[in-house]
């Protein structure tokens, strides 16, 4: 997959920074030694890091250059790494592990979530962030859109990302490691302005797996035909805008 655009990303980044924001909210921590931000994106869940923990060492990972650069330029005095998270282990002295919207494009996930919180010192924190969407109108039309054009061989190939467990199944993973686990699910309603809008957000997240297989015209052609699947699934509220349902699963893990 070609990489991330953070540009794309960031239309929504007000959106975008609310469950992070409603995640750091459940942190039991006053002053780690060391936090890392993982998938990092383009530094707005850092820096969101970075003002509830201001002695702490925040350090930003993502494994995509183009959003690095954009965290870079964000935050120029903090010190972003590019690794992929499936095989990347946290120094000594990390107290958090940090993870908006980034684990569930890791394969195999959950084991990653087991031996992250491992590899943490006792009262170090795993906290994560996971969209949990698959089966909502607009991810399961992207699948239906990618099976039924002309692109359906090339697209074949694509590996969207794979439903989450069930909470009950990320419980009886994780407990065993820890001494205290949330976990919770928010369902967020976010108001855009036109269903072409919610084609823009996943342009920046879901659809990229799809996208980066087509050329341009086919690209095009692509997008045509899934905005008109989200025309016609998501219908306009009272004053024309329209509401994208948008559940994600929530987990706090103390070591």
């Amino acid at each position: 997959m070609e990489d991330w655009s953070a540009r794309q990303y960031l239309k929504f980044e007000d959106e975008r920074t609310r469950p992070p924001r409603d995640l750091l909210a459940q942190v039991p921590l006053q002053n780690p030694r060391l936090v890392v931000d993982l998938g990092c994106g383009p530094g707005n869940s850092t820096e969101l890091l970075i003002a509830r923990f201001p002695k702490s060492e925040v350090v930003g990972l993502d494994s995509s250059p183009d959003m690095l650069r954009k965290a870079r330029e964000r935050l120029p005095q903090r010190k972003f790494v590019e690794a992929d998270i499936a095989d990347w282990t946290p120094d000594a002295g990390t107290d958090l592990l940090f993870a908006n919207a980034a684990l569930q494009w890791v394969p195999d996930h959950p084991r990653v979530l087991r031996r992250l919180l491992e590899a943490l010192p006792v009262g170090g924190v795993l906290a994560v962030q996971m969209p949990d969407n698959t089966h909502e109108p607009a991810n399961r039309l992207q699948r239906e859109t990618a099976d039924s054009g002309p692109w359906a061989k090339v697209l074949q190939e694509a590996v969207p990302r794979a439903d989450l467990l069930p909470p009950e199944a990320y419980y009886d993973l994780l407990k065993p490691a820890c001494t205290r686990l949330d976990i919770w699910h928010s369902i967020y309603n976010h108001v855009m302005a036109t269903p072409a809008a919610i084609v823009e957000w996943f342009n920046g997240s879901s659809l990229q797996p799809y996208l980066s297989l087509l050329d341009p015209a086919a690209r095009e052609k692509f997008l045509a035909v899934y905005g008109a699947k989200v025309a016609a699934a998501y219908k306009p509220r009272i004053d024309g805008n329209v509401l994208l349902k948008f559940p994600r699963l929530f987990i706090v893990a103390v070591r």
